[in-house]
């Protein structure tokens, strides 16, 4: 009898500071699961701004305060309380001086990493590299750099942002995640079947895998919980 596995499917975007304290906190759960050597977990894109340039102009609380239609006090404060979030889940960031950007050429090196078996470290040195230091997550040169701290090659990761390479699978992605109606991130899929949305506590997520598991191998349609936590979308981060 073969053993069981579980693979999580994860969409997010590397912009989004909802999904960087949602992967953490299902990082968390994976460490203490005695699940964990059989869960794979697959990072899938979903571009927040598909339209927005390679580096976007100005500070962050000024592009919030003028989305919004709030003062840059306003838009500073509303920053501030994620960033406190992240705090207590031991993250920290400095979303004031984040310069944010178009993550097309991102998740396409997502999924060189994939496939190089380093997606995860790749994600997550993309978020420190936004979150927490300031770097232009949009900029090639950047992305580089951090990909190849994080195990990738850099000269394959160059030639891949100078080609189109995997720009249909980011696009497939994208529209898989139209059809089963995400609207915000992070949203998280366990076993193909239990869905979650949003950065949920430790908690939540740990009984979605446990619960995932044990129907694992089970024939049945996708069920999502009807819990929902906080998340990032097209407007905005709630």
């Amino acid at each position: 009898m073969a053993e069981k596995s579980l693979r999580v499917d994860v969409w997010s975007d590397i912009v989004c500071p909802w999904c960087a304290i949602g992967k953490h906190r299902l990082d968390q759960v994976l460490a203490s699961s005695p699940h964990r050597k059989d869960v794979e977990v697959v990072w899938r894109a979903f571009e927040l701004d598909p339209s927005a340039p390679r580096v976007r102009e100005g500070d962050q609380a000024s592009h919030i305060a003028k989305k919004y239609g709030r003062s840059k006090a306003e838009a500073e404060a509303m920053i501030q309380r994620v960033s406190d979030v992240a705090a207590g889940d031991g993250l920290s960031f400095d979303l004031l001086h984040a310069k944010s950007g178009n993550t097309f050429d991102g998740h396409r090196l997502l999924h060189l990493a994939a496939e190089r078996g380093v997606q995860g470290a790749v994600k997550e040195r993309f978020f420190r590299g936004y979150m927490a230091e300031g770097l232009a997550i949009g900029e090639a040169d950047v992305l580089v750099k951090l990909a190849a701290e994080a195990g990738l090659d850099a000269d394959e990761a160059r030639a891949t942002l100078a080609s189109d390479r995997y720009a249909s699978e980011v696009r497939d992605e994208e529209s898989a995640a139209r059809a089963i109606g995400i609207a915000g991130v992070p949203f998280f899929v366990f076993g193909g079947r239990l869905a979650v949305s949003g950065a949920q506590p430790a908690e939540v997520l740990s009984r979605a895998l446990e619960e995932a598991w044990a129907q694992a191998g089970q024939a049945g349609d996708e069920e999502k919980d009807a819990s929902e936590g906080a998340v990032c979308g097209p407007e905005g981060c709630a």
